[in-house]
């Protein structure tokens, strides 16, 4: 009977161990699962989804069109560049579309980020097919593949050389008809 007994102990002992496996084993996944659902579906912090990724693509690529249509390569990859400084600084929207449509209000006047926004060129559809493709071509660069002009690190603003907008900004360099500046 003590042998007959002690099967039965160790049978009932086996299978209570066999259940706290699988409990926790149910457990510990189950609060995998919780935590994967609930942190950014399952993916890292700076996941970016290829619909997300062709929306900044297009939004990049109407800004080099826009403002340095007929520029070189390297003043094209300087707009495209100051446009991402933009979004990596902090102080202006955390988006590439967010930092080209930017508007802001200074003394009751509506005032864009980049001038073309605000005289409505973005109704018109690009004109000259060559640029367009040679600006996408510069945005795929610079968004894509982390094409960067070194002078232009910290280039945060520009303008066109034959304006004077009076800025007590430090002048970083001129390429083309774009004179770039960064922060004091």
């Amino acid at each position: 009977m003590t042998n007959e007994l002690a099967k039965w102990s160790s049978r009932i002992m086996q299978a209570l161990s066999l259940w706290l496996v699988i409990a926790v084993l149910i457990m510990v996944c189950k609060n995998h699962l919780d935590a994967l659902r609930n942190h950014n579906h399952g993916m890292p912090d700076n996941y970016v989804t290829a619909a997300e990724r062709t929306k900044q693509l297009e939004c990049l690529t109407r800004n080099i069109y826009h403002e340095a249509a007929g520029e070189s390569f390297e003043g094209k990859v300087g707009v495209a560049q100051v446009t991402l400084n933009r979004v990596a600084s902090g102080r202006f929207a955390d988006s590439v579309c967010g930092v080209v449509y930017q508007k802001n209000v200074f003394y009751e006047r509506v005032v864009c980020q980049f001038s073309w926004y605000c005289e409505n060129k973005s109704r018109v559809r690009p004109i000259n097919s060559p640029m367009w493709q040679e600006s996408e071509t510069v945005a795929k660069k610079v968004l894509l593949e982390g094409f960067r002009l070194p002078g232009l690190s910290n280039a945060m603003y520009y303008h066109a050389d034959y304006v004077n907008p009076g800025w007590n900004k430090p002048r970083i360099e001129k390429i083309g008809r774009h004179i770039f500046y960064g922060e004091r």
